[in-house]
């Protein structure tokens, strides 16, 4: 289903516009509507609920969509669906309704690292990296077909034994079963040598655009040839990839991730892009970005920025972009979530745009992945987006 060429829409990601830069947020345009705490190890279907890292909207049920980053070490890797009330007073509750694992092209759930690791995988490359472990990050609702569309991020394992996992986006229909993959830039396969995805910090995001004509997504954190993680001193430039739903690869934008907020005592805490979601479905080139940093002893600072890709460099065929005179996409601060008035805000993985209120205002949505701890929560957010 991936194989043919898309036609149209490639002359728009392509157009010339906006400066690129930071601009300064519009606080009146976002409004707190609430949150919920989902209960730590909530006990559904055979299941314990946790380590959400993404949220969509079903517009054929209504209904919600969530993945678990559950490596299959709790439960198989699996998503969630759910019935989220949402109005102009609120959030009113979060109801789980089903669940389902992925499911490989054999029909057998992913192993769990540990069991994948034990025994080296001797098929090929490829079947290896398809029926390996997972580690699931995103997904989407395919507005074209109704199947969900996920991302994980793979593994990079460099001490015997030595594991290279490439990350993926698949699609499953809406029971789980296996429908295929796409394919990634090469730039986006894991190696051992000093190129390529970091491990854990790979594809993070992942959104269909224009009319789902597009499919863009986004890695975590800069790959390892165009420089290092962001500090408390240094912003760095990850990669947006835009490819057509059919699979070819378009495009590629560099994005400015923003230093780290504080100094931080951990040289592991970093700044990077959780989540994206389109700005508009019919729009190729404007989205919503997660930027989420931890710092040990402070906590997690979240912000939603707004971005637009025209004028921005295609970095499709540029080996490495550090040290390059690029033009990365152009930012602008929707929201910190700092500013809400939230009691705490945790580990934010997800987001999607949710109904329009009869003012006008469209609701957004955020999650939290709690990593299965009791020291974390799943909280659930509903913002109002004028």
């Amino acid at each position: 289903m991936f194989g043919r060429t898309l036609t149209i829409a490639t002359t728009a990601l392509l157009a010339v516009g906006l400066t690129a830069g930071v601009a300064a947020a519009s606080p009146s345009r976002v409004r707190l509507l609430g949150e919920q705490i989902v209960p730590l190890n909530l006990a559904f279907q055979g299941t314990t609920v946790g380590g959400l890292s993404s949220i969509d909207r079903d517009p054929r049920t209504g209904q919600y969509v969530l993945i678990s980053d559950d490596r299959s070490a709790i439960n198989p890797a699996r998503f969630y669906t759910a019935k989220i009330d949402v109005d102009a007073a609120g959030i009113h509750s979060v109801d789980f309704t089903g669940t389902h694992p992925f499911l490989r092209p054999d029909g057998k759930t992913y192993p769990p690292i540990k069991e994948w690791t034990a025994t080296p995988c001797a098929a090929s490359r490829e079947v290896c990296d398809r029926d390996g472990t997972v580690d699931p990050e995103e997904l989407r609702v395919d507005p074209w077909t109704g199947n969900i569309t996920w991302s994980q991020e793979g593994e990079r394992i460099l001490t015997p034994p030595t594991a290279l996992l490439d990350p993926s986006i698949r699609q499953v229909r809406p029971d789980g079963s296996y429908v295929g993959q796409y394919p990634l830039p090469a730039n986006e396969r894991m190696t051992t040598d000093n190129v390529g995805p970091r491990q854990n910090q790979t594809l993070e995001g992942i959104t269909y655009a224009a009319a789902g004509t597009l499919l863009v997504s986004e890695l975590e954190d800069p790959l390892l040839q165009d420089g290092p993680n962001p500090t408390a001193t240094a912003g760095a430039l990850t990669r947006i990839t835009v490819q057509s739903r059919f699979g070819p690869v378009l495009a590629q934008y560099a994005y400015p991730i923003d230093p780290l907020f504080a100094a931080s005592p951990n040289a592991n805490d970093t700044n990077g892009v959780s989540s994206m979601v389109a700005y508009d479905p019919f729009d190729p080139t404007r989205y919503l970005m997660v930027e989420r940093a931890f710092v040990t002893g402070v906590g997690n600072k979240v912000r939603v920025y707004e971005i637009d890709t025209k004028g921005a460099t295609n970095i499709k065929d540029v080996a490495s972009i550090a040290g390059k005179k690029i033009k990365p996409v152009s930012k602008k601060l929707l929201v910190d979530l700092d500013t809400l008035g939230l009691p705490k805000v945790d580990n934010i993985e997800g987001i999607t745009w949710g109904l329009t209120l009869p003012d006008g205002e469209r609701t957004l949505l955020l999650v939290s992945d709690n990593n299965f701890s009791a020291a974390q929560v799943t909280q659930v957010i509903a913002l109002a987006v004028r």
